[in-house]
């Protein structure tokens, strides 16, 4: 009977039950984008919940039926296990700030000199909010919404699909058949494939929401909202994202094609044409007086907002002026934030305390009085590193001036010195780990100080994973939330306790049956044979990254020899300077490291010895390859890895140093600069003959 049902619902579905399916989607899409974009809903919740059901109900008897942008799919991914990475076809650049009328009046001098045009031409600017939230990239094909990724470097970000799918009012398709009520509108041509940019964010009322509901599990509060949008999107289980209210305004595009677009405020009206949500404050204004005047009226009136703002995004209007302008490193020279004023207020530090992070960074903390700040009562303030508690002097027991202006927490702006009386108290930064008491370190020409503990207690949860992690040890299997069971549970107190865990202790977690627990193991195992160069970068020695864990295991030769290696000898490795070497050889002589050290070679922690081929030997014997865009038969990683081994260097910037530019597709800005340098580029083809595969 179970095999019959299964056989059924995999039948065609009748052309009826299809009609009925595609009806249902484009009802319910206009109805949300009527219910979250354009917040005027014109059904009852009652039967736009009915709709829903029963397009849930025929997609379930027919799974045929459902599609990538079907309104079921916004909640339907199951866990990741970590984020993949993401390449921008165009980049995504930040924007340069004004923190005052002069400093906005000169950005557009200098555009007009750049534009060859006089000062006194009233050019056009729109003149967009800027919201507090946290910056995604949107690609869609042919309409159909395919990948979302946070901004990360500009051109590399995290890919966060599934989790944007939740987002009600991001569309999941492009394609509209029904029209606006009484609403006449200019028709854009759907693009083949287009990058929308725009923000995410929480409205106060939703962040009050879900900051009550975490205090109620005893869970912590989030800071503000723009912190809890960004870890929101970051969920491993987009579940939980689901959960919470996101919105997101769309204002830019990146790479577009099949539609051209002149200006600024046409690409807006086009954004709402796709049905995605525009911020209703956007203003177009002409002449520089009029964006000065925009900038203080709206000053006046952004505290009664839903959701917080910053200041305001300048740009000018002509999309032919934007491409004359470009840009200068990571900003555009077009455009312009205008940041307002941070909101201040003065109160007393208590204490100062030392928060360990996740990377082992240590962090002072004022405990203050507390006070309000821009709406919300603060008692704690980042106080960033020693030096910056040495140049402003701060002492515990002084009288501060606190603001809020973008960080996860307050920061301490100056002493008040004419309030002391002689009772305050110098602070002096820990030798120590408060945490696990394990040697700190502050590495020349930095201001960090850290814990270099490798089973710290406050790090381990980011050691372990990265341990594990596919450029470590690649573990399959263990990702963060395995991890963060394993610590919950106590079943783990640094990496090498990965190799001792067994199938009772696995299944007795959460969502872990056999079969899981068995292929975790099973992976476990299979680690112990890994290459030498990943496991010194599993160890997540300070300045030791994948490039250099694999020149130290080339001139080692084994990892024996490596810890027993002498400062001077470090320093002696081509690659590895005077700062890489002293955090080697201070690793390898704490008694934490020398208990983990032990702990894997009982467990049987064998790493594959590595010998690099002589240069004349090597395939890719000196070359420096970049690769851009999509491969197709290997993954980045592998294709990199793959260089390393034969010989070659992989980068991830091109530079006239770059012997070849591997362009797969959708290659990106990487490719136009190699076109521009006279970079030879390959195709993943020529490259696969190349190496011989």
């Amino acid at each position: 009977m179970a095999e019959a049902t299964k056989l059924f619902n995999q039948a065609e579905p009748p052309d009826d039950a299809r009609r009925r399916a595609e009806w249902l989607r484009q009802e319910i899409n206009k109805h949300n984008y009527y219910y979250y974009v354009l917040d005027s809903p014109i059904i009852s919740d009652a039967e736009y919940d009915r709709l829903l059901r029963e397009l849930m109900d025929l997609e379930q008897k027919y799974p045929r039926l459902v599609t990538p942008d079907s309104p079921t799919q916004r909640v339907g991914a199951e866990p990741q296990a970590q984020f993949r990475t993401h390449d921008h076809t165009e980049p995504m650049l930040s924007l340069a700030n004004a923190f005052s009328e002069e400093e906005l009046r000169a950005f557009i001098s200098r555009a007009c000199r750049m534009l060859k045009i006089p000062e006194t031409e009233q050019l056009e600017y729109v003149c967009e909010p800027k919201i507090d939230g946290l910056a995604v990239s949107l690609t869609y094909v042919d309409g159909i919404f395919t990948v979302g990724a946070t901004r990360g470097d500009g051109y590399k970000g995290e890919d966060i699909t599934a989790n944007l799918r939740t987002v009600k009012s991001i569309p999941l398709n492009l394609n509209r058949t029904w029209e606006l009520a009484e609403k006449s509108e200019r028709k854009f041509p759907i693009p083949t494939f287009i990058e929308v940019r725009g923000e995410v964010f929480l409205e106060h009322e939703e962040f009050r929401r879900i900051n009550e509901d975490r205090s109620e599990k005893g869970e912590p509060t989030f800071a503000n909202p723009r912190n809890a949008a960004a870890g929101s999107v970051r969920q491993l289980d987009p579940s939980v994202t689901s959960r919470r209210n996101l919105d997101m305004f769309a204002y830019a595009v990146g790479y577009v094609e099949g539609v051209t677009l002149d200006s600024q405020y046409e690409l807006l009206e086009a954004l709402r044409f796709w049905r995605f949500k525009t911020n209703p404050e956007i203003r177009l204004c002409s002449g520089v007086d009029s964006v000065w005047e925009f900038c203080r009226e709206f000053d006046a009136r952004r505290q009664a907002l839903t959701y917080d703002v910053d200041g305001v995004v300048v740009k000018i209007n002509s999309r032919r002026y934007q491409e004359a302008l470009g840009s200068v490193s990571r900003s555009p020279r077009w455009a312009i934030a205008y940041k307002y004023a941070p909101t201040q207020a003065i109160t007393i530090i208590r204490d100062i305390v030392v928060q360990v992070g996740r990377t082992g960074a240590l962090t002072p903390v004022a405990i203050m009085e507390p006070v309000e700040v821009g709406g919300v009562i603060v008692s704690r303030a980042t106080l960033h590193n020693e030096d910056e508690i040495k140049r402003k002097d701060v002492r515990i027991g002084d009288t501060v001036v606190i603001q809020r202006a973008g960080e996860v927490i307050p920061e301490v702006v100056e002493v008040v010195k004419d309030k002391r009386d002689g009772d305050e108290v110098e602070f002096q930064m820990p030798s120590n780990c408060p945490v696990c008491g394990a040697d700190t370190e502050r590495a020349p020409g930095e201001a960090v100080t850290r814990c270099i503990g490798i089973a710290c207690p406050a790090q381990l949860a980011q050691r372990i994973y990265h341990f594990a992690s596919r450029g470590a040890m690649d573990i399959e299997h263990v990702g963060p939330a395995l991890v963060e069971q394993l610590l919950n549970a106590g079943l783990v107190h640094d990496p090498a306790d990965l190799y001792y865990l067994t199938l009772d202790q696995l299944m007795s977690l959460d969502r872990m049956g056999e079969k899981s627990a068995s292929n975790a193991l099973a992976a476990i195992e299979q680690s112990k044979e890994a290459p030498l160069p990943r496991l010194i970068y599993a160890l997540g020695i300070r300045h030791v990254g994948e490039r250099t864990a694999q020149v130290l295991a080339e001139h080692f030769g084994t990892l024996d020899k490596l810890r027993n290696a002498t400062e001077e000898e470090l320093s002696a490795v081509m690659d590895v300077g005077p700062v890489v070497a002293a955090s080697i050889a201070r690793f390898f002589v704490q008694e934490e490291t020398k208990m983990v050290m032990e702990k894997l070679r009982k467990a049987g922690v064998k790493p594959k010895e590595v010998t690099r081929p002589a240069k004349e030997e090597a395939v890719l014997g000196g070359k420096k390859l970049v690769f851009t865009g999509e491969l197709q038969t290997l993954t980045r990683d592998e294709a990199e890895a793959l260089v390393h081994e034969l010989g070659g260097t992989a980068s991830s910037s091109v530079s006239k140093n770059t012997d070849f530019v591997v362009a797969g597709e959708r290659a990106g800005s990487k490719l136009a600069k190699a076109n521009e340098l006279g970079v030879k580029v390959i195709t993943e083809e020529e490259f696969l003959r190349m190496v011989g595969k």
